[in-house]
């Protein structure tokens, strides 16, 4: 095939392991996943094995209801994980909300405090660990990896809604995360909002040089963005597809969708989804 795969085995992919297991962020094996108590308790994902690379983007797709939020809830450790299953975040098992994994969601206006400025609304998270100088420091430096230092003093209430989402980002880059954990965080946008921020986000990636792990329910979202494609299918859900990207790492809304490469992976991603592709 032309388009570069890795097999899936046993419910997903299994890169080559190293004695040390040098550059591995996260790991679940044996992954399970049940929802509810008593009679009323189901399985909603089951058999996961995943290993992801440190500084890789995956996006993870499938029909609604398949399980995505709630996979990456688990990875969070904010749902905990049926017994048996393995969950390690650089080499430590995640039985919580493990250190160095940070969320961003969809909600951002929610998500920030309106009577604080981007700044102080990005210090928000270092308030108790660090002094008043480093905080603002830190603060300053990830305001200008999102492109929003000369905004640094304004409110939401004067921010679009993609300057409110990248001030999120920005928040959540001044924890220094290991682990980025984006929940749709840009459904609620215009498309061409949108369409900016993904570009934005692939730059802010190479430059962080943080593990993103990211939802999304958007084929040409995911070719685009990610490095690697993680397709859920089946109830319980189960790894359909899992592929690394063959595009460069250089990519914008225009060439990049012209080529080859991505038309024959955002095909064959939709064939899956539609119940049409076999497990690869």
């Amino acid at each position: 095939m032309s388009v570069a795969e890795r097999a899936v085995e046993s419910g997903g992919y299994r890169p080559e392991q190293s004695s040390s297991d040098d550059g591995i962020a996260f790991r679940c094996r044996s992954l399970a996943v049940d929802l509810g108590i008593g009679d009323y308790k189901r399985r909603i994902i089951e058999n996961l094995n995943i290993e992801v690379q440190r500084q890789q983007f995956v996006c993870i797709l499938g029909e609604s209801g398949v399980g995505k939020t709630t996979l990456l809830r688990v990875f969070g450790g904010l749902v905990p994980a049926a017994p048996g299953s393995t969950l390690e975040l650089n080499g430590e098992a995640i039985s919580g909300p493990p250190r160095g994994a940070v969320f961003v969601f969809q909600n951002y206006a929610g998500s920030l405090l309106p009577w604080r400025n981007a700044r102080k609304n990005v210090e928000l998270g270092l308030e108790e660990t660090l002094p008043k100088a480093e905080r603002q420091s830190r603060a300053m430096t990830a305001l200008e990896q999102v492109g929003l230092a000369d905004r640094a003093n304004d409110y939401p209430r004067q921010m679009s809604g993609g300057m409110q989402q990248r001030v999120q980002i920005a928040r959540a880059l001044a924890l220094q995360p290991r682990l980025l954990l984006m929940d749709e965080p840009f459904g609620a946008l215009d498309a061409m909002t949108r369409e900016n921020l993904q570009i934005e986000l692939r730059r802010i990636h190479q430059a962080s040089g943080a593990t993103i792990m990211f939802i999304t329910h958007d084929i040409d979202e995911a070719v685009l963005l990610a490095d690697r494609i993680i397709v859920l299918r089946g109830k319980p859900a189960a790894i359909g597809l899992d592929v690394i990207s063959p595009l460069p790492k250089e990519r914008d809304q225009i060439t990049t969708k012209e080529m080859p490469e991505y038309l024959e992976l955002r095909h064959r991603i939709y064939e899956m989804l539609r119940g049409h592709g076999a497990p690869a």
